[in-house]
């Protein structure tokens, strides 16, 4: 029987055997906090391990934030409106001939350079001359016969005088002169019309410019009144960019431009990078389009560096007004949080939140009404400020210029 007791299963269990599996439970969950906390603190801090560390200093410390301030100023900023523009020359004329004929002579090379009045291009002009000689000989024996029909208005008119010859035969002959008078008219305008159609065969520039690619060669036949171009001509220098801007800037740009002598306009490249020239509003287009909405406007520029090339693209930038005095501060100091801008005004050792309402920006500045002249906001360690969080200030950098462009909001 006492061999029974001692092997039976529901002898108590041995307490030795019975704790390590509990401990070792607790160990993985401890283990498992761990790395989880690891990992998140590595995630919230992977992209820069001095802020991590500067964060956890702060944590334990409760340091002020170190920072780089800028400072409000005064000064000017333009606004301005943007648009893409095609470079238009002042004239383009497309030369067709006048007179039916054949080119003898082509007296231009392709690309270059001429002047008012510089010989393009000649038609055979024989058969012209020949009519105009011929019309000239016929205006000259008309002029003859005219002189001597006034010469017999005289010699009638002595004749009545002396009741020699009846009125009616004077009468006739003033008819006759009246006659003759009208016939060297006629003549002379024929002589007119030839010499106008002799003018024809030798073209010249109208205007000084580039000409284009030769279109004809000598031999050609060309006719009167066809639609075949014989050369281009672009005049250059001046020369005008043609743009579009949306109509609620009409109202803004003709109050401007009536009370200024002119409103300046600045073409940029392709790429909107590079500044090109400055030129002078043109003109205004008389009509809204009305698939668009949008006016057109022309502004002129000098060309003689050739900096514009015809149907080029460029960039424009209308300055419609100058906003003067007022305060200006680092656009990249602005944040937003949403629909909301604003700013950490540094004062007293502190940044404080101030919210704003930016208005007109260009060139990395971005004039602010909200704030005064003088006024510190910060310009770096955005993600460490809060509202009234102590900080240290390290440098303080100033705004490029007081004097600034800008778009048009």
């Amino acid at each position: 029987m006492d061999a029974h007791y001692s092997g039976h299963p529901s002898s108590p269990a041995n307490p030795a055997h019975a704790a390590p599996p509990k401990r070792r439970i607790w160990v993985w969950i401890a283990v498992i906090a761990v790395f989880v906390l690891a990992f998140y603190w590595i995630w919230h801090h992977r992209g820069n391990p001095a802020q991590a560390a500067s964060s956890s200093r702060r944590m334990m410390m409760g340091g002020p934030v170190t920072l780089n301030v800028a400072v409000a100023k005064k000064g000017d900023i333009g606004v301005y409106v943007n648009a893409i523009g095609t470079v238009t020359p002042v004239y383009t004329s497309t030369i067709t001939s006048q007179v039916n004929g054949v080119i003898s002579v082509v007296h231009y090379k392709e690309s270059q350079i001429v002047h008012k009045g510089d010989p393009l291009l000649d038609i055979d002009p024989r058969p012209y001359q020949a009519m105009l000689t011929q019309a000239e000989g016929t205006l000259e024996r008309d002029t003859n016969i005219m002189a001597q029909s006034r010469m017999d208005l005289e010699r009638y008119r002595a004749a009545w005088s002396r009741n020699a010859i009846a009125k009616q035969t004077l009468d006739d002959q003033e008819k006759i002169v009246l006659q003759n008078e009208g016939t060297v008219k006629n003549d002379q305008g024929v002589v007119d019309y030839d010499k106008v159609q002799l003018g024809y065969c030798h073209i010249t520039a109208p205007f000084d410019g580039r000409v284009g690619l030769r279109l004809v060669d000598p031999g050609n036949v060309v006719q009167a009144n066809s639609t075949t171009a014989l050369v281009v001509i672009t005049q250059l220098d001046p020369i005008t960019i043609i743009f579009t801007v949306a109509q609620g800037y009409l109202g803004e740009i003709e109050s401007e431009w009536h009370s200024h002598a002119a409103l300046e306009v600045d073409a940029y490249d392709y790429f909107n990078i590079k500044k090109i020239a400055t030129g002078k509003l043109l003109a205004i287009d008389n009509q809204i389009d009305t698939t668009t909405g949008t006016v057109r406007l022309r502004a002129q520029f000098n060309n003689k560096n050739n900096q514009f090339f015809p149907n080029q693209f460029v960039n424009t930038r209308l300055l419609v007004n100058t906003m003067r005095g007022v305060t200006l501060i680092p656009s990249s100091t602005i944040q937003h949080n949403g629909a909301t801008a604003f700013v950490y005004v540094i004062s007293g050792g502190a940044a404080h939140i101030k919210n704003i309402k930016p208005g007109t920006e260009e060139g990395g500045l971005t004039a602010v009404p909200d704030l005064s002249p003088g006024d510190q906001v910060a310009a770096s360690s955005f993600e460490k400020l809060q509202d009234n969080a102590k900080v240290t200030i390290v440098s303080t950098p100033l705004p490029a210029s007081s004097t600034s462009e800008s778009n048009a909001p």
